[in-house]
């Protein structure tokens, strides 16, 4: 008689949270997909592994059934105004263009009218890629630019149809060239029926662009922030998905977990996915489980904590040290310097913002706590 199948580990971390690995969100997914329905511009703000590319994909799922076109354009991909161009191009294409024209000639013929016309090629799976590169003025660029910016609009009017453009790490856009945020305002405040939607996950860079009153997109959308999920949510969530596949988490090991990792949407599911793993089948998670599947997270991000480590200078080593032992109380304090041995007010001031700004260490009570996910175990545990 052949064994039962083994059960799959129901916890996803590092890729999307596809499908019933998808946590909660439900009043934010329900806010978003009814903006860009709306044809209201949003600012979405999260912190980077906050689950703001599993809401984005979830709400493009959600679009989709009401025929609703989104097209999903990742910044991180696009180093320069020629593959900006490229990638535009070709998510305009896939996810715009294609779905209203059965025909490839016809999908294709949106971009006839381009200052460049674009290489098209065919790749192994079939899909098609653009190219601009080759000689080419930078104004010459920025003309194309701007039509494939305006191409959404066109395509939504003629065809009758909501359109979207969704740009992810909106943040990186200063990056690939300084004049491109002001010609992008230009063309979306004339698009009165797209919705634009701008994800980011740095948010000193995404407030420069959007809360400045010099900046070109200054109050130019509405902004929607995700937080971490409710403990009251995400524990029951946990506990479901552990007894759907026949195994247990004790009510004290789950408090415990999700205190350790202040249920960060992605640490809390690399967490779970490692405590089920050392849980038997049938059998429950409790303490010792616990201690081993921390053991095992610190022991998988140990190359990445050694990173940040190594890389801090020593007054941001010093800071991180003492919030690992101490959250919760003004770091500025007189006390909590004493107390620590740290430097001079304007020198933790100043470790202090930047590991805030990269989002290390954040707000807690009435002082700041390590953000990063088992960053403060990895520190309290090592030989420093």
């Amino acid at each position: 008689m052949a064994g039962a199948a083994r059960q799959t580990n129901p916890f996803r971390f590092g890729d999307l949270a596809l499908d019933d690995a998808f946590t909660d969100r439900v009043d934010e997914l329900a806010e978003l997909t009814a903006d860009i329905r709306n044809g209201q511009n949003v600012v979405l703000l999260a912190p980077r592994r906050f689950g703001k590319s599993s809401l984005l994909w979830r709400a493009t799922q959600e679009l989709a059934a009401d025929e609703v076109l989104v097209a999903r354009l990742d910044l991180m991909r696009t180093p320069t105004l020629e593959r900006f161009a490229e990638k535009l191009a070709a998510t305009i294409y896939e996810d715009i263009a294609s779905p209203l024209e059965q025909a490839r000639d016809r999908a294709l013929a949106v971009f006839a009218s381009l200052r460049i016309s674009p290489t098209v090629t065919i790749s192994p799976d079939g899909s098609l890629g653009f190219g601009f590169s080759g000689g080419f003025s930078v104004a010459d660029v920025y003309a194309t630019i701007e039509h494939l910016l305006a191409l959404p609009a066109e395509l939504s009017a003629e065809r009758g149809r909501r359109v979207a453009l969704v740009f992810d790490e909106f943040q990186e856009i200063a990056k690939i060239d300084p004049h491109l945020i002001a010609l992008m305002r230009s063309v979306f405040q004339e698009q009165t029926d797209v919705a634009h939607v701008y994800a980011g996950s740095r948010r000193h860079m995404m407030s420069q662009i959007f809360n400045d009153e010099n900046a070109p997109f200054w109050r130019s959308a509405k902004q929607l922030e995700l937080g971490v999920i409710a403990p009251d949510v995400f524990g029951p969530f946990v506990a479901e998905r552990f007894k759907a596949t026949g195994r247990r988490v004790g009510g004290k090991t789950l408090a415990r977990l999700l205190e350790i990792t202040h249920a960060h949407p992605y640490g809390t599911q690399e967490l779970a996915y490692a405590l089920w793993e050392v849980t038997l089948d049938g059998g429950t998670g409790r303490s010792d489980e616990l201690d081993e599947a921390l053991r095992r997270v610190l022991a998988s991000e140990n190359a990445h904590f050694a990173r940040i480590w190594e890389d801090a200078p020593r007054g941001q080593r010093t800071l991180l040290e003492a919030l690992a032992r101490d959250p919760g109380r003004p770091p500025l304090s007189a006390e909590y310097r004493r107390a620590h041995n740290l430097a001079a007010p304007s020198s933790i001031q100043t470790a202090l913002r930047a590991l805030v700004d990269d989002e290390i260490v954040a707000g807690f009570e009435r002082g700041y706590r390590i953000a990063e996910p088992f960053l403060r175990e990895w520190i309290v545990t090592r030989d420093l």
